[in-house]
């Protein structure tokens, strides 16, 4: 079982304050376990911004309303929605603030990067790296980190190559995803970020369309020169590649292998039988919490039912996918793990239009990952007590500080 600590009761329809709070490890956000539960569309109010917004939980209305076009990510731009960040993480006119055909047509342009050909690609060389990552790491001895030794390294490698991007960009990234993605940074140090970004980006695109390579990011330059995009789009989908890869696929894989050695029955499992590898990384983005709060809101275009409840036109609306994908009403015991579950899918990557374009990069990075674990690890442990690991702080998404590793 998950710890699920105890979320004060609210009155029916009362505004719900939602702080936010960082949570440890695997332990799953009060307010949402409770909603989920007992009140499934409700009413929160968040540490920034103004008002309130009504919050989905349950998995069959967080699949319809993300499916529904008269929920709209165009008209959050420049509303001050209620929000667990002071700043907002997407840009205006980037694919996570766009409506079809808008949108359409700009998430075709990255879908394509993501193609089994190029996923493909990708896994031949993530693996090359795991293996040079991993045998430096045995090389040290233990105890080793394992968010400096693989889990941070590989992702950063894999996307750079994507990218076309040279390797001395990495630690501008690393700053630059700190600040982006944190939750409690002032406004003025984002802005400052997202200047330094575009002018950036920008620079590099100068010099892809006169030397263009055999990259992601040189066919989105091509893209930018046909109309097919402007600039600010051009660098709002090359930053949503990185960043993500950078932030999510690092924290991701890190919880991934914690949730794994603090469920000895289940890693056992999986140790005796790999082939349940690919179903195993698929409950594990089911059961791991790996965001803290929401993510994007949407505002409805007109009255729409949802749960049995009205929303109204021109009201905010978020959806949890974390508290959908433990549903009870969907999965069996859903605050278990359990490597060897069937049944519905999970929503990790979302669901609709706004679909996570990269989710077949995100898979096959956290298979090379586990898999690599299973195969050159076979006694890892973690260093220290599963409570002396140290989480991140101040951050959009959760994951290990530090994983330390014994063998």
């Amino acid at each position: 079982m998950t710890d699920v600590p105890t979320a004060p009761p609210a009155g029916p329809g009362a505004v719900h304050d939602w702080p936010v709070d960082h949570l440890d490890g695997l332990a799953f956000d009060p307010l949402l376990h409770r909603l989920l539960r007992e009140e499934p569309v409700a009413r929160v109010r968040m540490r920034y911004g103004t008002g309130d917004a009504w919050l989905v939980t349950r998995y069959e209305d967080v699949k319809e309303v993300t499916a529904d076009p008269r929920f709209s990510r165009a008209l959050t731009v420049d509303r001050p929605i209620t929000s667990m960040t002071p700043h907002a993480v997407a840009p205006p006119g980037g694919v996570g603030r766009t409506d079809p055909p808008e949108h359409t047509a700009l998430r075709r342009l990255t879908a394509k990067a993501f193609n089994r050909r190029r996923v493909a690609a990708l896994r031949t060389r993530a693996e090359r790296v795991t293996a040079e990552l991993l045998e430096r790491m045995l090389g040290e001895g233990p105890p080793a980190d394992l968010t400096e030794h693989l889990t941070g390294p590989l992702p950063e490698r894999v996307v750079a190559d994507l990218m076309g991007l040279p390797a001395d960009a990495l630690p501008r990234l690393r700053e630059w995803r700190r600040v982006i993605l944190s939750s409690d940074r002032p406004v003025a140090d984002t802005a400052a970020v997202k200047r330094e970004i575009a002018r950036s980006f920008g620079g590099l695109a100068d010099l892809r369309a006169a030397q263009p390579g055999d990259d992601l990011f040189s066919e989105l330059v091509a893209a930018e020169r046909a109309g097919a995009l402007s600039r600010a789009q051009l660098v709002s989908l090359s930053v949503m590649v990185v960043l993500n890869a950078l932030d999510q696929v690092r924290n991701q894989t890190s919880t991934m292998v914690y949730a794994l050695l603090t469920h000895p029955a289940q890693l056992a499992a999986l140790r005796a039988g790999p082939a349940l590898l690919p179903a195993a990384v698929e409950e594990l983005l089911r059961f791991i919490p790996q965001r803290n709060g929401v993510g994007l809101p949407r505002v409805a275009t007109e009255d729409v039912a949802v749960g049995g409840v009205r929303v109204r036109a021109g009201e905010a609306v978020y959806v949890s996918y974390l508290a959908a994908n433990r549903d009870p009403a969907v999965f069996a015991e859903p605050d278990r793990l359990d490597l060897a579950r069937a049944g519905a899918p999970h929503l990790a990557f979302g669901h609709g239009a706004h679909y996570c374009v990269g989710a077949a990069l995100t898979r096959m990075l956290a298979e090379t990952v586990v898999g690599a674990l299973l195969r050159d690890l076979p006694a890892a442990r973690l260093a220290v007590r599963p409570e002396e690991v140290r989480w991140l702080r101040g951050t959009v998404n959760r994951g290990p500080e530090s994983l330390p590793l014994a063998w």
